[in-house]
């Protein structure tokens, strides 16, 4: 009997064109002491779901095929860059989408199937990790640079992805799963 477990999240991944300028934006503050996330990792977490083996994560795709079954594609606009979570001890250096209260929706309606718990209605604000902050080397610093950015990036989700994370001294690494067409 297989007992391996994964890390998994549903998550959007980004277009190649948007990685691109938000790799552009990491070069800008490249000489802070931080861990930049990797191109080919960059994307926006919906629901993280933590340690499943591979019985529940065939449910946990088949869950979310049905969920995109009945939501059609829809934009998400990227208007700022700056220190991450908002209102706390900055951690991380985020870039922040526009609220939006039909990924709210989307969210607690997968959250709710999956995980039988709910964050809320609330509209969900999505957020990409640009960098997470080597704090050690943060603290060290005579004074903090400020990171507050206004940017438009928009761009249209067309799939939900099951991605498994793997991580390493290096930082983590994630995969696709599984690619869930919304065909609302």
């Amino acid at each position: 009997m297989n007992t391996k477990r994964r890390r998994i999240f549903l998550a959007f991944n980004l277009p190649d064109k948007v990685k691109r300028q938000l790799v552009k934006f990491q070069e800008q503050w490249s000489h802070l002491p931080v861990r930049w996330t990797r191109e080919q990792n960059l994307h926006i977490t919906l629901v993280f779901i933590g340690y499943v083996n591979d019985e529940e994560m065939l449910e946990i795709c088949h869950l979310t095929k049905e969920v995109a079954k009945q939501e059609k594609s829809f934009e998400i606009e990227l208007n700022q860059i700056c220190y991450g979570p908002l209102n706390k001890q900055e951690r991380m250096i985020w870039v922040m989408g526009k609220k939006n209260e039909f990924l709210g929706q989307l969210r607690e309606k997968l959250s709710g199937l999956i995980e039988n718990n709910s964050h809320g209605n609330w509209p969900f604000r999505p957020h990409i990790t640009l960098a997470r902050i080597k704090q050690d080397q943060w603290k060290q610093l005579p004074e903090k640079p400020i990171i507050d950015k206004e940017i438009s990036l928009i761009f249209s989700v067309d799939s939900i992805e099951v991605m498994q994370s793997n991580l390493s001294r290096q930082g983590p690494d994630y995969a696709v799963l599984e690619s869930v067409e919304l065909k609302g």
